[in-house]
């Protein structure tokens, strides 16, 4: 019966162990939230960059996160100073195919080039040649190697951290240079197979690999070599490598083929790369986490070392020649077509172009 007073609503307290649940899921809940951004915020993706050239894109090299260079066939090459936001068209240091480029400080830069056969005027010319420039990629001087093989083809460069020059392929030649580049020298070879891929993790501890599942590794700076035989590995053509120090690193392959060691490259396990895909380069940025990329657009990721990889999303099928990371978070990748493709967060709009 209504008497007239006001009712107070009557207000249901929780039984404290109820209200210990509900505050736990809500702990919980913001727990995951929090964890999630974090996940997101560092996660990464590949964006094609404008590259603003339909040129086949043969390798990249980057000095820092910002600063990078990129070149390819009739004697395309690109550079940038914003990680790739923007590219540049510089000065050609030659109209022959550029095999590979590589920089040992912010002003010495050196390229491979390939001359066309049918442009060689004489028997004497050689096939490749070596370009290098003083002033960080604004004009170069062609250095050829004496005494090389006219006939045969040098793909790539490179300088070991201490400074001493190395540059390889057809029938296994080796080149080497104590000088900065100014004179060559041709170190014996166990093997007449063409090498493809190399790194030094300083002057004398160095590996080649290439066709006929060819892995070599010296640690006296070429004097001797130690030729790896990988009986389950017959006829996988060997690509490319990856060494963070003298004792673990990768190869990659034919046939989506990865291969790590964990004692300088004495011995060699398979791992399962998940894909049958020619691989073509492959780049560690510390014990855990690598990156590969090869035919069809392919690219495979790891977080433990090679134990589990997974294929990451492209954007693109075209042909993926060569993988480089500046640090954990920043990558690229180059090919057919003038592609490049950036890595870096998630969210990052300046990669989206």
């Amino acid at each position: 019966m209504d008497n007239g007073k006001s009712r107070t609503p009557a207000v249901r307290s929780l039984p404290p162990c109820r209200l210990a649940s509900a505050s736990f899921l809500l702990l919980a809940a913001l727990c995951f939230f929090s964890t999630s951004r974090q996940v997101f915020a560092q996660g990464g993706s590949w964006v094609r960059q404008s590259a603003g050239t339909l040129a086949w894109l043969h390798s990249i090299f980057f000095f820092d996160r910002n600063r990078g260079w990129v070149v390819g066939s009739k004697g395309a090459l690109l550079g940038t100073e914003d990680g790739g936001r923007s590219w540049q068209t510089k000065p050609r240091p030659s109209e022959d195919v550029l095999r590979d480029i590589y920089f040992s400080d912010e002003l010495n830069g050196w390229v491979v080039c390939e001359r066309n056969i049918y442009d060689l005027k004489t028997k004497q010319e050689p096939r490749t040649y070596l370009m290098n420039s003083t002033d960080g990629g604004e004009h170069w001087k062609r250095v050829d190697i004496r005494g090389a093989d006219v006939d045969a083809r040098l793909v790539r460069a490179f300088f070991s951290p201490g400074g001493r020059g190395w540059t390889f392929g057809e029938g296994g030649a080796i080149y080497t240079s104590s000088d900065a580049g100014k004179n060559w020298v041709r170190l014996q070879s166990p093997t007449r197979h063409l090498l493809l891929g190399g790194t030094f993790v300083d002057d004398d501890r160095g590996w080649f690999v290439g066709a006929g599942a060819t892995i070599l590794q010296t640690s006296d700076g070429g004097e001797t070599w130690h030729l790896s035989l990988l009986p389950a590995a017959k006829g996988i053509r060997f690509n490319s490598l990856s060494f963070l120090n003298n004792r673990l690193g990768w190869t990659v392959g034919s046939g989506g083929v990865i291969y790590r060691t964990v004692n300088g490259g004495r011995t060699w396990q398979a791992q399962n790369s998940t894909v049958s895909a020619d691989l073509f380069d492959v780049k560690f940025v510390d014990e855990s986490e690598g990156w590969a990329v090869g035919a069809e657009g392919t690219v495979v990721h790891t977080n433990d070392g090679g134990l589990h990889w997974t294929v990451e999303p492209s954007g693109t099928t075209h042909p993926l020649e060569r993988v480089f990371f500046a640090d954990r978070t920043h990558g690229w990748a180059v090919g057919f077509g003038g592609t490049i493709l950036g890595y870096g967060p998630a969210a990052a709009p300046s990669l989206r172009k």
